[in-house]
């Protein structure tokens, strides 16, 4: 956990520094920032689906459709830091 934690700040660093004043400077963090949340909450959604699926493969079907439900409303958090990213810069 560690060593995904120094890559990350090592590329918020990275994109910091391209960025352009303080201002850009904040977006690039932020928008860093809002792209972990979301990516954690994929990675729940499928394996615990999948976990759900070897216990009971009768039900793959109901749990592949919440599964795919989960991971979109997750990925709308991406796309809102998205947009606000290049709204804010």
């Amino acid at each position: 956990m560690d060593a995904v934690l120094a890559v990350i700040t090592a590329a918020a660093q990275v994109l910091a520094q391209e960025a352009s004043g303080i201002t850009g400077s904040i977006n690039t963090v932020g928008y860093g920032l809002a792209a972990i949340g979301p990516g954690i909450g994929v990675g729940i959604v499928a394996g615990n689906a999948v976990q759900a699926m070897a216990r009971q493969p009768e039900a793959a079907g109901m749990v592949r459709t919440n599964m795919f439900i989960g991971m979109a409303l997750s990925e709308a958090l991406a796309l809102f830091g998205f947009v606000l990213f290049f709204l804010g810069g």
